[in-house]
């Protein structure tokens, strides 16, 4: 694409529902539950987790797998000339870590230097001559100085970026983790996703929003704040520095869930977004101005 010219005006702030977020929190929290709340939602599911509940879902356990799903996604969208699916759910992101291991070591003996890394001898079935084959076992993330964790980071990212295509909303889910973390001089703990190294940081990074789902009596919140505990945010208007309460239940086993403020309608997103917009260039009031001094 050829540019011929620059802007002369600020372009509008565009209303959309994000194309990657991330939604971690502690196991049993209700993540899974959320999933199969959603409509029109392909769950590829790493742990299994989805037994007791209806959903769209596809057993996956390698990279190797993770790619003979992207080919059949590629082939539906050639056939109907659209996404096949609103969502698509990555589930769990711990899971899809130890998936990647077998092809970040594929991604470093591309490289001159990993060309013979980790290498087993063994007879070929057919032929009865003796080959070399990788390890299965190999795990670049024990290579000297660190120099494995650029494979992992990149195998991760190529595996959970190849789905966007494929939907309106790409979903990863993990588990919560602490780190240690300074803030002003002191040592605090900070609630991040389950990932490994920078990983988690780069991830999160690329991701339209990253929220935490977390329950708080008979409620289940998904929380956009950056609360400076926990690595929270989003780049949408509607779910910038807001809490949501997405299930209700009334401690008997019944419970309401509602989704349609994280991802709402065209209209309703419209509606949203101007309003926030409305909110955020309103003046200070003489409280707020007071308030600072």
């Amino acid at each position: 694409m050829a540019i011929t010219e620059l802007p002369t005006e600020r372009s509008k702030i565009a209303s959309y529902n994000p194309s990657l977020i991330v939604l971690y929190g502690v196991p049993k929290c209700g993540k899974s539950t959320l999933m199969a709340h959603l409509d029109n939602n392909l769950i590829l599911d790493f742990e299994d987790g989805y037994r007791a509940l209806s959903v769209m879902k596809v057993q996956v356990r390698t990279a190797q797998d993770l790619f003979q799903v992207k080919k059949l996604l590629e082939n539906k969208m050639k056939e109907t000339g659209k996404a096949p699916y609103k969502f698509i759910t990555l589930d769990n992101a711990t899971r899809l870590e130890e998936a990647c291991l077998p092809y970040a070591a594929y991604l470093f003996r591309q490289t001159p230097m990993g060309m013979t890394w980790k290498m087993i001898e063994t007879v070929d079935p057919k032929t009865k001559q003796k080959v070399l084959k990788p390890d299965p076992k190999a795990d670049v993330r024990q290579l000297p100085k660190g120099a494995g964790w650029g494979y992992m980071r990149d195998a991760i990212t190529e595996l959970v970026n190849m789905f966007k295509p494929y939907c309106e909303t790409l979903i990863l889910v993990g588990h919560v983790k602490d780190k240690m973390i300074e803030k002003e001089g002191e040592e605090i703990s900070e609630m991040q996703l389950d990932l490994a190294g920078k990983s988690s940081t780069i991830i999160c990074g690329e991701a339209d929003a990253v929220g935490l789902i977390y329950r708080k009596g008979n409620s289940t919140y998904m929380s956009f704040e950056n609360s400076g505990i926990a690595t929270n945010e989003a780049r949408p208007l509607h779910l910038r520095g807001r809490k949501f309460e997405v299930i209700k239940s009334d401690g008997q086993g019944h419970m309401k869930i509602d989704l349609s403020q994280v991802f709402p309608d065209p209209e309703t997103l419209e509606k949203i977004t101007e309003e926030a917009l409305a909110v955020q260039s309103a003046p200070l009031s003489e409280e707020s101005d007071s308030g600072k001094e």
